[in-house]
């Protein structure tokens, strides 16, 4: 059974960078696409950034592509999330989870794949 830890969260300055970790343990990761996503106070929880199996194809939401990259080391079971120019708009819970094939088909997108497979999160919150 696939469980995640997410950490790396943190209270930022608008215009700064948080790095995000997601560490896999009982299943090896390189079996699942891999994501990303948030959950705002009042708001559903939305994808921000997802990865194939082998790093080939990854895909953002316009509201973060050019300041978020999404990232996987297979062989540290550990997925990451880099995060630039962090705006108060992206304070929330970041999760990381299994993601949908979708995100290989056309139109991408990046939603969670069935399944309760939800860490803790980790909170990150942008304000000056």
């Amino acid at each position: 059974q696939l469980q995640v830890v997410e950490s790396g969260g943190g209270l930022v300055q608008p215009g700064g960078s948080l790095r995000l970790s997601c560490a896999v343990s009982g299943t090896t990761l390189n079996k699942y696409i891999m994501g990303w996503f948030r959950q705002a106070p009042g708001k559903e929880r939305e994808g921000v950034a997802c990865i194939s199996s082998n790093s080939a194809v990854t895909y953002y939401p316009d509201s973060v592509k050019g300041r978020f990259t999404i990232s996987r080391d297979n062989t540290k079971n550990t997925a990451y999330l880099q995060m630039n120019n962090l705006k108060p708009e992206d304070t929330a819970i970041y999760y990381c989870a299994p993601a949908s094939p979708r995100i290989l088909t056309t139109p991408r997108l990046c939603v969670p794949a069935p399944g309760d497979l939800w860490g803790q999160g980790t909170q990150v919150t942008v304000s000056s």
